[in-house]
């Protein structure tokens, strides 16, 4: 099962609180928590390739272990890259991983931890969200333990496809089984929305507007 291109591009149309409220009223908790974007005005959408690591302290683990090429290599055009590392405090990422991904054509990148190169990634225009932005190296401090199981990242369970949406507001997954109603209930909620400010600017105050458009 796989969600078709068509629905990815009407997902880039559509914020992330929008799609939250859809995802209240299927009962999954997708949103997760305390991500943020490496520079302003960054958006991804796309298909998630999961990555599990572990992290230590320095010497715990091999160079080989670090294994940041392989979750390039594992990623199509497109591609969201998500990391789970329990928010971590060491760098996953930096800018020429950015560099590689972005030539790549992969989507972008989500990490429950530590990337860096702030400067660089935003220089190289690649979508970056993660919990800290520090200058620690991951080298012989992370492990990465699997690529494409599931994984439990800020909070939300991600698996290989689901779908990732980020934004300024925050990060959000999308299971596969849901995305196609997840979509149209978002863009209903958005011309809902669209409606309300018509009508405020007609006279309609905001708290009638609240009654009338109840997923403001």
């Amino acid at each position: 099962m796989s969600v078709n291109d068509e629905i990815l591009e009407r997902l880039k149309k559509i914020a992330t609180p929008t799609l939250a409220n859809a995802l209240d009223d299927v009962g999954f908790n997708g949103v997760m928590n305390n991500l943020a974007p490496a520079g302003f005005g960054m958006k991804v959408v796309g298909r998630a390739i999961t990555v599990q690591e572990t992290t230590g302290p320095f010497g715990s683990f091999s160079s080989d272990d670090f294994k940041v090429g392989h979750m390039i290599d594992a990623a199509n055009p497109g591609d969201v890259i998500v990391v789970a590392n329990n928010g971590a405090q060491v760098s996953t990422w930096g800018g020429m991983a950015s560099y590689a991904a972005k030539l790549k054509g992969v989507g972008g990148l989500v990490v429950d931890g530590g990337i860096r190169d702030r400067e660089e990634i935003i220089e190289f225009s690649f979508p970056a969200f993660s919990k800290h932005m520090v200058p620690t190296p991951g080298k012989t401090r992370i492990k990465v333990l699997s690529i494409n199981d599931p994984i439990i990242c800020a909070g939300v369970r991600v698996r290989k496809g689901d779908i990732i949406v980020a934004d300024g507001t925050g990060v959000l997954c999308i299971p596969i089984e849901h995305a196609e109603n997840i979509t149209e209930a978002s863009e209903k909620f958005s011309a809902d929305d669209r409606k309300a400010m018509e009508e405020m600017d007609a006279g309609l105050t905001f708290t009638n507007a609240l009654k009338k458009f109840s997923k403001i």
